[in-house]
Parts: C-alpha cells; sequence; structure tokens
C-alpha cells in the first residue's frame, strides 16, 4: 500500500481530514489537481461550530487575533446570533485560501503527504484495498491505499468515478461573483432586491470589495469555460447603473442554487466528504463549515478502522451522523435562496419571517439550523440533555493537580477524554483496559455546567458518548465508540 488512506483534493475538508487522520496514526496521502494553491476565496470565515473544531486541536492561536461578529441573516432577514449562548455568526474577514493555508501547515506536521499536480483520472475499488489513477506533468501511475475519500468538490471525479448516485435539484438561479480594487463600491446589505434581481456588496479591506449579481431573467450559463470580470460587470451594471469595468479585478466565479446530496456517504472503501457529497446555495457560507465538520466527524472512525481498533459499524456511523446533517443543510439553502434571489414575490414572507425572528425561540432555532450548533447525534440513550452533543470548547477546568485546562485543550490530541468531575467516580476504573485510546482527566466542576453529571464520556470529534446520570453502560459506551478494551494485567 502507497498509504492506509488516499484524499484527492486539498481543500478544507481534505486537508483537515488528512490532520485527523494522521492524528489516529492512519499513513495519508492528498493529491490535487492544481499544481499550486489558486489563492482565490469564495469563503471569507467560519461560524460558532467550526471556530470550536479548530480550537479543540489547537489550531485557533495561527489564525492570529480573530474577530467575530454576532450579526447574522437568514435568506436576507437579519438575525442576532448572540441569543443563543456561546453563538456567533462568524469569524470575519479569514479568507478561505489562508484557512488552507493554516491546515495545510498543520497536517504536514503531523507527516500527511501533500502532492500537487497530480489529477486522478480513474480509480478501482478492488475489494481489499483500491487503486487510484494519477496523472501527473510527466506521467502516469497507479496508487494503492486501503480506503480512499473524495474531497474533490461539486464535480468530483470520485462521486463520478464510483458510481455515486447525486439527486437532487437542478440550478435555477446562476449567481456571479467578483472582487475588485478601486470599484468605488457602495457596501449592500445582503440580498438586496432590485428591478430585475438581486445584488450584494461588501468591503473586504485593503481597498478590495466583493460583489455578487443575480439575474432574475438570466437562467444559468453552461460553465465550460471561468466566468469573466467583464461578465459580472454587465450585470452588476445592469442591476445598480454602476459602472465598474475599469476597477482592477482580483478574480471573478460564479455558483447556483443547485442542490445535490449523495443518497451514501460510503460505498464499500470510498467515502465522501464536503461538496464531493453536497452541493448547494452558499447561504450563511455553511459550505466550509459543514465540509470541516464532516472530515473530523469521519477522520477519527476511519483511522481506527485502519488500525484494526475499530469496533464493528463505526465506519458507518459516518454516513449515519453526517447525511442528515447535510440534508438539512440542503433544506436550509433552499429556503434561503427563495426569499432572497426570487424578487418581489416573496417580499411578504420575508416580512412575515422578519417578525417571527423576533420572537427568541424562533431566533434561537434558526441559529442553531445555520450554525450547526443544533446538532446532536443519536445515542442510543437519550436521556441526559448533553449526551449525542458537542461539548463547548471553551469550558475553563481546574484538574485535581491544580493546573488550568479546557474542554478544548482537552481534544487537541484527538483522544476520546474521561472527565472525572467528582474527583472519585467509578467510571475511572471500568475505563482502564480502555487507556490507550481514551485519557481519563480528573477535574473540578460545577455539576450543573454537566447537566448534573459526575462523569461524561467525549468522543475525539467533541461529542458526548456517555454520562453517569444515563441508563447506558460506560463499558458498552466505550466498546461501541473505541471497541474492545486492553486485557487487565
Amino acid at each position: 500500500m502507497d498509504a492506509d488512506v488516499i484524499i484527492v483534493g486539498a481543500g478544507p475538508a481534505g486537508l483537515m481530514l488528512a490532520g485527523e487522520l494522521r492524528l489516529g496514526g492512519a499513513r495519508v496521502v492528498v493529491l490535487e489537481r492544481l499544481a499550486r494553491p489558486s489563492g482565490e476565496s469564495r469563503g471569507l470565515g467560519f461560524n460558532a461550530r467550526t471556530m470550536e473544531v479548530f480550537e479543540q486541536r489547537g489550531l485557533l492561536p495561527r489564525f492570529g487575533e480573530v474577530s467575530t461578529t454576532a450579526q447574522g441573516h437568514f435568506g436576507g432577514v437579519p438575525v442576532d446570533f448572540g441569543l443563543l449562548e456561546g453563538a456567533h455568526y462568524g469569524v470575519k474577514g479569514i479568507p478561505q485560501f489562508r484557512i488552507e493555508q493554516v491546515l495545510s501547515d498543520w497536517a504536514v506536521e503531523l507527516g500527511a503527504r501533500i502532492r500537487r499536480g497530480q489529477e486522478v483520472v480513474g480509480l478501482a475499488d478492488r475489494g481489499e484495498h483500491v487503486e487510484v489513477t494519477v496523472r501527473g506533468p510527466a506521467v502516469t501511475s497507479t496508487l494503492r491505499a486501503r480506503y480512499l475519500v473524495g474531497c474533490d468538490g461539486g464535480r468530483s471525479v470520485v462521486r463520478r468515478a464510483a458510481g455515486f448516485d447525486f439527486p437532487g435539484t437542478d440550478a435555477t438561479r446562476e449567481l456571479l461573483m467578483a472582487d475588485l480594487r478601486d470599484g468605488a463600491i457602495t457596501p449592500r446589505p445582503i440580498g438586496e432586491t432590485v428591478p430585475g434581481g438581486m445584488v450584494m456588496s461588501a468591503p473586504l479591506g485593503e481597498g478590495v470589495d466583493r460583489i455578487v449579481v443575480s439575474e432574475l431573467d438570466a437562467p444559468p450559463a453552461p460553465r465550460d469555460r471561468p466566468v469573466g470580470f467583464a461578465e459580472v460587470a454587465a450585470g452588476w451594471q445592469r442591476l445598480t447603473g454602476q459602472d465598474v469595468s475599469a476597477a482592477d479585478p482580483v478574480w471573478a466565479s460564479s455558483f447556483t442554487d443547485a442542490a445535490r446530496q449523495v443518497t451514501e456517504y460510503r460505498r464499500g472503501r470510498v467515502l465522501l466528504a464536503g461538496d464531493a457529497a453536497h452541493i448547494h446555495l452558499p447561504a450563511g457560507g455553511q459550505g466550509l463549515n459543514v465540509s470541516t465538520q464532516d472530515a473530523v466527524n469521519l477522520g477519527w472512525k476511519l483511522a481506527a478502522t485502519v488500525r484494526g481498533r475499530a469496533p464493528a459499524g463505526l465506519l458507518d456511523s459516518y454516513h449515519a451522523e453526517r447525511h442528515p446533517v447535510g440534508r438539512r443543510l440542503l433544506g436550509n439553502t433552499r429556503a434561503q435562496g427563495l426569499l432572497f434571489l426570487t424578487g418581489d414575490r416573496m417580499r411578504p414572507f420575508q416580512q412575515v419571517l422578519a417578525e417571527l425572528v423576533g420572537y427568541p425561540a424562533v431566533a434561537r432555532h434558526l441559529i442553531g439550523m445555520v450554525s450547526g450548533l443544533d446538532i446532536r447525534y443519536p445515542s442510543g440513550d437519550d436521556d441526559h440533555p448533553l449526551l449525542g452533543r458537542r461539548l463547548p470548547t471553551d469550558r475553563r477546568l481546574v484538574r485535581r493537580d491544580g493546573r488550568a485546562t479546557t474542554t478544548g485543550e482537552l481534544l487537541h490530541r484527538a483522544r476520546g477524554v474521561l472527565l472525572d468531575l467528582t474527583g472519585g467516580s467509578p467510571a475511572v476504573d471500568a475505563a482502564t483496559p480502555w487507556r490507550d485510546r481514551v485519557d481519563v482527566v480528573a477535574v473540578e466542576s460545577d455539576p450543573e455546567s454537566a447537566g448534573g453529571a459526575g462523569a461524561l464520556l467525549i468522543r475525539p470529534d467533541g461529542h458526548v458518548a456517555w454520562a453517569d446520570t444515563a441508563a447506558l453502560e460506560l463499558t458498552t459506551a466505550l466498546e461501541r465508540w473505541f471497541g474492545k478494551g486492553l486485557p487487565c494485567v
């Protein structure tokens, strides 16, 4: 084998997955078609849940000082994300290429091999391994690995070659986007309806502005070539009357409201994550965030599988947990597209929704949906409020030896964590056979902050798998997520 896992695509999902797999001890090769990073950036930050993900791996300081905003939207209707504890709409001003650079550096430091200028042109699942045909600058070669993960975006070669079903809806609207300098652009709110379509604009700093335009009477064009800045500028002038054709373009692109999701995230030894598994309108910047979280859910499970430590069904739980998240993502982005891409026809509904958002319960529901903070994976035993949910990473704890820590810091190594919140939980002794995979940490804690629990079992991705107030036995939870324990001697 050339690797335990081959990842196709060096975007946020592929790079995050590479780091996660290396933390789990798997040998990883990342294949990227582009010879060098493009430097382009559709995304301009990340949301509260992705901030937690980066914090639990010790990555957040690599981005420098981060600035967050509580002011968000749902389909252009303003929503104050500060209503939900620990929530914000997003970390501002960090372009996607910067996120990719941080993740690339991290993955390489951990031992992942990233091979650029390598285009996947074929694959075959041989049952016991996967063979990947790769075309490089001067030669075509075949690589072998135990598993292959397609993280190669909405036009995924892996998805097509492996025969994944990809049902959904075709594009009805196209949005053109450009970053430009010296355009004298006036900021416009998200989803601003104007006669003939929708526009939005925002300053990105250092004299660069982003403009987005969508014309009602312009059906999605076949995109066999890149969008040119002249095309974006012409649409902007038709809808706003402003001529920006003399500005200095940084880059231009397009996207649509097409919504599709594969029916299964795994076929044999081939898996999909991120945009390769689901495409949608990028409303609220959810794509990068859900893709990153796909990778974090998959990474520790796949690493345990290739190392022979995974219990039966662990790898299949990736589809079981993440497919519903992707399905809900498509639903809320389609709803947002209807709100701000269909002109005046939806204005009455926008007004009604704006009234409803004034009710805290409605606002909290929408915030949880868009941010991903309300995700709760099925645990088989839901009689404790934290089971299946992520434990917030910013909770400050004091170890029994007096050292300060946080829940996020305890997850830096991507291992399981058994938190002893009482200093004498019998769970400590019960977890001894899993000490090679699960860290036992005794801390001082307010029982109320843990829902009254005296001990919690946390998975490597930060989700709570067991609480001592639940009916589920600890050994059952440990075997379900970490396999059989070692014999005690």
